[in-house]
């Protein structure tokens, strides 16, 4: 991506399954742990939400919760262009609309959306109020 090639499906299915793999030890130690990944599509969430021993797939019932930093593409274009100027991002501007056209958001996961232009701790507090609610 550093290149501005969009990652093929052999490039993020065994990433995805290094982060099941440290997801599902932290659950196995009782340790929340909050992760940072794009996980577009519901596939992706699959994957995640399986580092739960107990989840069934297809039910969504997991401890492996997923929130949305909801933000037009507009904001979040103008983020990785300031990030990419500061040397602090990885991925070109120009695949941000690939990306938001590989976004699915499937009411029925019940993915918790946020206000992405919201600050930091405005951010944290209503992730918060928004996982605690729905445990």
């Amino acid at each position: 991506m550093r290149q501005g090639i969009p990652l093929t499906e052999e490039d993020r299915i065994p990433w995805l399954k290094i982060l099941q793999d440290a997801l599902r030890e932290s659950l196995v130690s009782g340790k929340t742990v909050v992760l940072g990944c794009s996980a577009l599509q519901k596939r992706y969430r699959e994957i995640l939400r399986s580092a739960d021993c107990n989840y069934v797939p297809g039910s969504y019932n997991s401890l492996v919760k997923f929130v949305l930093l909801d933000a037009k593409a507009e904001v979040l274009a103008e983020r990785l262009n300031k990030r990419a100027a500061e040397g602090k991002h990885f991925m070109p501007a120009k695949l941000l609309q690939s990306q938001l056209e590989l976004l699915q958001i499937d009411n029925s996961e019940a993915i918790c959306k946020v206000d992405g232009t919201l600050k930091p701790q405005a951010l944290v507090n209503a992730i918060k109020t928004l996982i605690v609610g729905s445990a």
